[in-house]
């Protein structure tokens, strides 16, 4: 059953999802970062949820930190199913 408090939670979460620090985000959704070994260009990063709940983010070494914080947010978003602005042409994100 939905409360108030869920509601508003809801309608606030793109807000959060683009302001709040990444850091917090992070911690408040149980999901741990981590360098990715992975260098080619186009790999922007991946969400993993494993079988057990465990969240990761694996995010390429050496990106600017717009880029890193830019797409962690996008990839939460989409890892998670939060409210959030539709990625720019030609981004993707594929669920395997």
């Amino acid at each position: 059953m939905s409360t108030l408090a869920d509601s508003i939670e809801a309608a606030a979460a793109p807000d959060r999802l683009l302001d709040a620090p990444l850091d917090d985000l992070l911690a408040e959704y149980g999901v741990d970062l981590y360098d990715s070994s992975i260098t080619e260009r186009g790999f922007l990063g991946a969400f993993v949820e494993d079988r057990d709940g465990r969240r990761a983010l694996s995010m390429p070494r050496g990106r600017s930190e717009f880029e890193r914080d830019t797409v962690a947010r996008m990839l939460l978003a989409e890892g998670l199913g939060l409210e959030a602005p539709p990625l720019p042409t030609p981004l993707a994100t594929v669920r395997s």
